[in-house]
């Protein structure tokens, strides 16, 4: 029976421990992280389905600390898996797996190496992404290529129902390859690095919309961002406005000449940098809905029912 050492978190880590659980390998420590009290926990927990199993748990400021990695190196595992654990493996702990350290990555390597690649995908516009299980390098996400299962980007996709495609993309191909891994049956192929780039993380402050930019830009920034991530957002005279969701620009021109925010027939549009008209389907302010109909109090806020974006 094959022993893994797991680092793991979210979602991908949930599913993909409960591939290695499913396919009779003997997870040894599962390696996580503390919750933040700061960030919404939107997404499963680790640590719970471990308890579930009785593997024990070890939650480390420092995933790399020499006492945990010489305790880590005792326990002797073939292979050591990282799915979506957010801090960077060094030379000690992958060099400890007899069969090999291999990483999820969750977009289809070369492109989107690095941090958030599910947002940043959807922020260029991408049609498809996807889970690749790669060899461990202490280079991020560049180290040869076992496995990769591809899902669809559709128009009006936000991230948040791309990362639950790019979820089951990670389960898929996990279990697809995990039986020809453990046999050693698997040739790993090299990564061309030249062809996709590296990306770093991103902050809420990252969600501020340029109305100036195209309306196919603005859009895919509004659902790259969308909650359960922090939302796109803007100021005005009046406060700040976020915006949750928008429909795919449909090719509408718009009768402003310049960015402006505005209610037609009881809808909220944008005409954008580009001239085209986009659709906004949830606009918030101060934590509430802002309803485009005129008898809606918070709407008493715009003088008129045009505001300049400009």
């Amino acid at each position: 029976m094959a022993r893994a050492i797991v680092f793991a978190y979210h979602n991908v880590g949930v599913r993909c421990l409960a591939v290695l659980l499913a396919h009779g390998v003997d997870v040894v420590r599962v390696i996580t992280h503390k919750d933040n009290p700061d960030e919404d926990i939107w997404f499963d927990s680790v640590a719970a389905l471990a308890a579930r199993y009785d593997i024990p748990v070890s939650l480390p400021d420092d995933a790399n600390d020499t006492a945990l990695v010489a305790e880590l190196a005792a326990l002797a595992p073939d292979f050591l898996f990282s799915f979506y654990y957010r801090q960077m493996l060094k030379a000690p702990l992958l060099a400890m797996p007899k069969l090999g350290a291999y990483n999820m990555h969750g977009s289809l390597l070369p492109k989107y190496r690095g941090r958030v690649p599910v947002n940043w995908a959807i922020i260029h516009g991408e049609r498809e992404t996807g889970a690749t299980l790669h060899q461990m390098l202490e280079k991020p996400d560049a180290g040869g290529i076992v496995a990769q299962q591809a899902v669809p980007i559709l128009p009006d996709d936000t991230a948040g129902e791309v990362f639950d495609k790019v979820t089951l993309a990670a389960e898929l191909a996990l279990d697809r390859v995990l039986p020809d891994l453990i046999q050693g049956r698997i040739t790993p192929q090299a990564q061309n690095l030249a062809a996709g780039s590296y990306f770093g993380g991103r902050c809420a402050a990252d969600g501020r919309i340029d109305w100036h930019q195209p309306a196919a830009t603005v859009h895919n920034l509004i659902r790259a961002v969308a909650p359960p991530y922090p939302g796109a957002f803007f100021d005005t005279p009046q406060g700040r406005l976020r915006v949750l969701r928008s429909l795919s620009p449909a090719g509408q021109c718009g009768e402003f000449g310049q960015p402006t925010l505005f209610i037609r027939d009881g809808r909220w549009y944008a005409e954008c940098g580009d001239g085209q008209v986009l659709r906004l389907l949830a606009v918030e302010f101060s934590g509430s809905c802002l309803v485009a109909t005129a008898d809606n109090p918070l709407n008493a806020i715009f003088a008129t029912p045009t505001l300049s974006l400009s």
